[in-house]
């Protein structure tokens, strides 16, 4: 990651350094020529820019130089001034098919040869891979979108210059808060957001959760990503006190300022157990406690047909979970995205998005809290297990007595309008030994069912405990796999309900947890 200043140090040093061929990689234009103009006055050295609009053109002067808008005419006027002038650079701004051998790659490679015997410099901002006979020429460089200390500056510019037009009630707190969440947009959608604020006709800090809403309406149509909507007023936990326990925890550190440690922000943490027991579930609860927007990263729809087409399609959607930053991502059943890591029936497609999504868990310094699921750990590729990918392993049990009865408790005021007795309810929490959480919910659903086509009066007792008493849980019809499951927890993970293994009344038979309806 490459904000402006380090950016702009980079670049000088290559401009100095006379590098042949520098491609750049952004998707902010006019944020690039910034800079390099403010290089070409630095350093004053002479720089040319191309565009499909314009032509070439002096960057300091603004005058036009060649009015043949053509990537092959703007190419053939560099050719021909580095041949007769030394230390001339020209940046090319809308260049296409650079990422194989083809006739612009060509032409481009003919170019920085050129360059290469007078000292010349060919750039292109881009935002493809390119051709590596091109690439070997030159160097790399990135300007990734404004950081919170960028923006904070980008904020300021933008409002500031209105106190006095528009009641403002933002102070430092306020400003500094705006840049934390529009940071990593591009500078101009900051500019935007901002802007349509302000023209309502003041800037008070009530805006600062719209800034948060206008970000999520930028990120909801990514490819593979799915902004997912949170009603938070359905969402009731109960139990889970170890998990909700690391969890607070992990929340002031994703809000605290860990840059003068050294240290990235907290990665996540994988969710394994026995189904039907809520991990899903608790992605949307994390996210709405901590009022932050829920991505959800589908690994089948970024699957491709093509050679690297995964992989790629993969990356560009952290880029984007990274942009949306601070958010929570949720994968749910990573096993069924990431199973087959050895890539031996896929070209080795697997195993390369494996290590894409392992280098982003460790490398990436965004504030993006990771929220991942499974079932059959038995998939899980060994590497993604491994102390430091997620901060944390938890493993999500089958609910004992208590979980059982408030789980009961909730969907029944949820869903009905007639109690139980307090005899029934302990009958029914007898009865649902071995449920998970989904088969209580289907069992209290069905009663509301019967509600809803003969009328409440006809719920009784009897009603509750042949509705209850007709689902056949998982743990009856594949004991060995629900058992294979829980040792597997029992071994390597912690226990979610914050119980230790041997401990808990039920961790013979029926295992104690928590669950998050």
């Amino acid at each position: 990651m490459a904000n402006k200043t380090e950016f702009k140090t980079s670049l000088l040093r290559m401009f100095r350094a006379r590098i042949p061929f520098i491609s750049i990689r952004s998707i902010e234009r006019a944020r690039v020529l910034e800079v390099i103009q403010q290089l070409a006055e630095e350093i004053n050295i002479p720089i040319y820019v191309h565009s499909l609009s314009h032509g070439t053109m002096d960057i300091k002067s603004k005058k036009s130089v060649n009015e043949d808008r053509s990537v092959a005419g703007g190419l053939d006027y560099a050719v021909q001034n580095i041949s007769q002038r030394q230390n001339l650079t020209f940046v090319f701004t809308e260049v296409s098919d650079v990422e194989d051998d083809n006739l612009v790659s060509r032409h481009i490679y003919d170019c920085i040869v050129q360059a290469i015997e007078r000292g010349g410099s060919i750039c292109l901002i881009t935002t493809k891979s390119i051709w590596p006979q091109l690439q070997r020429l030159g160097m790399t460089i990135t300007l990734d979108p404004p950081n919170e200390e960028e923006m904070l500056e980008v904020v300021k510019e933008c409002v500031i210059p209105y106190k006095g037009s528009i009641p403002l009630e933002w102070e430092e707190t306020e400003y500094r808060m705006a840049a934390s969440i529009l940071a990593n947009m591009t500078k101009i959608e900051a500019e935007n957001v901002l802007a349509t604020q302000m023209a309502k006709g003041s800037l008070t800090k009530d805006d600062i959760k719209e800034l948060s809403n206008a970000k999520d309406k930028l990120f909801s149509d990514i490819s593979g990503l799915e902004k997912v909507k949170l009603d938070p007023s359905t969402l009731s936990v109960a139990g889970l006190s170890g998990l909700q326990s690391w969890l607070d925890n992990q929340k002031q550190l994703l809000t605290a300022d860990l840059k003068a440690r050294k240290m990235r922000p907290p990665r996540g943490v994988l969710l394994v157990g026995v189904p039907g027991c809520g991990k899903s579930l608790s992605a949307k609860f994390i996210a709405a406690n901590w009022n932050l927007p829920l991505y959800r990263l589908d690994l089948a729809a970024i699957q491709g047909q093509y050679l690297g087409q995964s992989e790629n399609r993969l990356k560009e959607a952290l880029a984007s979970a990274d942009n949306a930053a601070p958010c929570i991502l949720w994968i749910d059943e990573i096993e069924k995205g990431l199973s087959g890591a050895t890539g031996a029936n896929d070209g080795g497609t697997s195993t390369r998005m494996v290590g894409q999504f392992l280098f982003w868990l460790q490398e990436s310094m965004a504030k993006v809290f990771v929220v991942s699921t499974a079932n059959d750990v038995s998939k899980l590729p060994p590497e993604l297990l491994r102390r430091g990918r997620f901060d944390e392993l938890f493993f999500v049990d089958l609910p004992g007595e208590a979980e059982r009865m408030d789980i009961i408790n909730l969907y029944i005021k949820r869903n009905l309008l007639n109690q139980p007795s307090a005899e029934t309810l302990n009958q029914l929490v007898e009865i649902s030994e071995g449920f998970a959480g989904s088969d209580i919910e289907g069992a209290v659903r069905d009663v509301a069912i019967q509600a809803v086509i003969h009328g409440d009066e006809i719920v009784d007792d009897t009603l509750f405990e042949k509705c209850f008493k007709n689902i056949v849980p998982l743990s009856k019809t594949a004991p060995e796999k629900i058992e294979s499951i829980r040792n597997w927890g029992r071994e390597r993970a912690v226990p979610a309900s914050g119980v230790s293994w041997g401990t808990s009344p039920y961790d013979k038979g029926i295992g104690k947890r928590s669950i998050i309806i």
